[in-house]
């Protein structure tokens, strides 16, 4: 309606009027191509290697090459997956979620080290392609896409939740804790579950039905620790195993791939002191 209006009112002006209008849309045409020639040639291009496989078509695993503009991307690995999915290959799959590396969905690979990509760098454009595969020894479900399934039976099998012999001292509320136990239980409880620590370390890749891994034994210890448990000697016993806990033995892979920081290893160390003391 209103393009009708414009042409209406133009056919009214002077011709002189009409060859000004002719210019000035000469002129915003040439400025557009102008700016899109400028946007290509400033283009910073990086190329990244993705791992794709897809179930229903099941032939050799392959790693696929895309490139993108960072210039029209997020600073993120995850932005740069989104970006893929919705410009170039819409068949790319993976897990993503918050995208503030709290739901861990997003853990994955990326140029041989776990970590989320939500809070994963690009790495300067130039140089070799960022490599992005699944998280390693895990069942692959499709493309970056892992199979979490014994991940979280291990993490259900130590019991997860506060339990209790007594009843609460003040029924209806709250169970209290001082503000010293509270603290004990600082670099355990931030753990989001996204496999990062316990799909970096050997022992869990060699035993992965038997072992409970770093994530499991960290939420472990979580409830041993915590104050407010009253069933510290069953869990302890629960987990006195030579394969579910005595098979760590202090890579350490688990505290360098952690995205939140956290030392695994040192809570693994602190059950088996605890277990040497009861």
């Amino acid at each position: 309606m209103a393009t009708g209006l414009f042409r209406r009112a133009a056919s009214r002006l002077p011709s002189s009027s009409h060859q000004v209008l002719a210019r000035l849309h000469a002129t915003e045409s040439q400025a557009q191509v102008v700016s899109k020639a400028a946007a290509q040639s400033s283009a910073v291009i990086k190329t990244f290697s993705i791992y794709r496989w897809n179930p229903d078509n099941p032939s050799k695993p392959q790693l696929q090459s895309y490139e993108i503009n960072l210039k029209e991307c997020g600073p993120m690995v995850l932005d740069a997956l989104i970006k893929i999915k919705n410009d170039i290959d819409p068949s790319l799959t993976f897990r993503r979620s918050c995208r503030e590396g709290i739901c861990g969905s997003c853990a994955m690979n990326i140029d041989g080290c776990n970590g989320l990509a939500c809070l994963t760098k690009i790495p300067a454009a130039g140089g070799e392609p960022t490599t992005i595969t699944p998280l390693p020894h895990m069942f692959v479900v499709k493309d970056l896409v892992v199979d979490m399934t014994n991940f979280y039976n291990q993490y259900k099998s130590i019991e997860p939740w506060l339990k209790r012999k007594s009843p609460s001292p003040m029924p209806g509320k709250e169970i209290p804790q001082s503000k010293e136990d509270r603290k004990k239980l600082d670099g355990m409880y931030e753990c989001i579950l996204c496999a990062c620590c316990s799909t970096s370390c050997p022992s869990y890749w060699w035993n992965p039905e038997s072992y409970l891994g770093p994530a499991a034994l960290l939420h472990a210890h979580r409830w041993i620790a915590d104050s407010r448990d009253e069933y510290t000697k069953e869990r302890l016993e629960a987990i006195n195993d030579e394969f579910k806990l005595y098979r760590c033995h202090t890579i350490l892979n688990c505290a360098r791939a952690c995205p939140k920081g956290l030392n695994p290893g040192k809570q693994i160390q602190s059950i088996k002191h605890l277990q040497l003391a009861g």
